[in-house]
């Protein structure tokens, strides 16, 4: 689809949600489960996540979540839908992880976020609390999101994998896959502007990568049609808190994008 073509869709969904507007509604009287999906989104599905060159304009992205708002479901419906994840996922047995967790780690946060970070899966304060990134690196985290102007409440967190893998080890091929599909999910649910993957298997994962997370960092790329920016994770920045500067950098695009 040409820039010219997709400007004009962005002037249409615009005149009609003014439309609705000035009629008095606050969101369009109509009920739509399943976002529709054109057959050039389809077959983009298909090739994997894109990558977004540099010269293209975070306009597209925004065209993205404008058009959302025809489809919007309310936060409490959000709310209900991650509750029904949830209790779908259960005491989980999918995969080897489940034998060694203490909690599963679902992940927390504002179901209605303009922005989500995913990172890789529960380390051991993580596995004892049953939340996401409240060790030492969620604390770095947590100064993070503070710094970009949020509380850790308005936006949400969650990981590739849902228990914590022994020792702290990478997660494996088997256990992303029995798990994959339930941070797809969230993200579909949440429908948030702008993604941050924490950290090498979080981007690897979401982009269908192997490219080393140094390389894949300060460029968006797209997951679930969303916006989505790799950077380090904040253990690495704990063993490495020079590149602190060069994540803030890429949350700064990220900040950016929102403005738009």
């Amino acid at each position: 689809m040409s820039q010219k073509q997709m400007s004009n869709i962005a002037e249409d969904v615009k005149t009609v949600l003014e439309f609705y507007q000035a009629l008095g509604f606050e969101k369009l009287p109509i009920k739509i489960k399943q976002k529709y999906k054109s057959a050039e989104a389809r077959k983009a599905e298909l090739r994997g996540p894109a990558l977004v060159s540099e010269d293209m304009k975070a306009d597209t992205y925004m065209l993205s979540a404008k058009a959302t708002t025809v489809t919007h479901i309310s936060m409490p419906e959000k709310t209900a839908a991650l509750k029904a994840l949830q209790e779908e996922i259960g005491d989980c047995k999918r995969c080897k992880l489940s034998k060694g967790r203490t909690n599963l780690v679902f992940g927390e946060g504002n179901a209605d976020a303009e922005i989500m970070f995913i990172g890789e899966g529960p380390g051991r304060e993580e596995d004892l609390k049953g939340r996401p990134f409240v060790g030492d690196a969620g604390q770095l985290l947590t100064k993070l999101i503070e710094k970009m102007g949020f509380k850790r409440e308005s936006v949400y967190i969650g990981n590739i994998v849902k228990c914590r893998p022994p020792l702290n080890r990478d997660p494996e091929d088997d256990e992303i896959n029995a798990c994959g599909s339930f941070i797809r999910r969230q993200v579909e649910i949440i429908s948030p502007k702008a993604i941050i993957a924490l950290g090498r298997i979080s981007a690897q994962t979401l982009i269908g990568s192997k490219i080393t997370i140094s390389k894949l960092r300060g460029r968006f790329y797209k997951y679930c049609d969303i916006a989505l920016m790799p950077t380090f994770h904040p253990a690495y920045l704990l063993r490495n808190p020079k590149d602190k500067w060069l994540v803030w950098e890429d949350v700064q695009k990220v900040l950016e994008l929102l403005k738009k």
